[in-house]
């Protein structure tokens, strides 16, 4: 059966709204930010690439290396680490070392970094997981969405 043949809730279903013809723009453009370049939406490959370097650093050199903890039998510490390198280093440069190589940062809707509790609040999110896969079309997770944060190309 050829696809005009189906009806069409099915069409509009399977395919998503775009298919409705519905028009939802590039990510970030009811935001304000430019479509591609310095300042466009951090697509999902760099944000998890830089997830991944974030949690090699904190498991490997600092967890083991510095602290001598075995994440194995203390699964809690990685994540402390985790959680500390992210209020540290986005409270106060916007990036952590991931982000810094992959070229993005964090960034508060009104321009600049965000502030203490905004990130406090999306570090805390972040750490229970969930909250970062849910994601809205301007590719902002919940805990994006609860600090009024994007995460943006340099």
């Amino acid at each position: 059966m050829s696809s005009r043949q189906q009806p069409r809730w099915t069409q509009t279903w399977l395919g998503g709204v775009r298919s409705a013809g519905v028009d939802l723009g590039y990510p970030g453009e009811q935001l304000g930010l430019p479509q591609q370049g310095s300042g466009a939406v951090a697509g999902f490959g760099r944000r998890i690439g830089a997830l991944v370097i974030d949690w090699l650093i904190c498991t490997w050199a600092i967890t083991q290396g510095l602290l001598r903890v075995n994440p194995a039998e203390q699964g809690w510490v990685p994540l402390a680490v985790f959680a500390a390198e992210y209020i540290l280093l986005v409270g106060t440069m916007g990036m952590t070392f991931g982000m810094r190589l992959l070229g993005i940062r964090v960034a508060a809707l009104g321009g600049g970094r965000p502030g203490f509790v905004a990130v406090l609040v999306r570090t805390l999110l972040l750490c229970l997981a969930v909250p970062a896969l849910i994601w809205d079309r301007d590719q902002r997770g919940l805990h994006d969405r609860a600090a009024n944060t994007v995460v943006v190309r340099m």
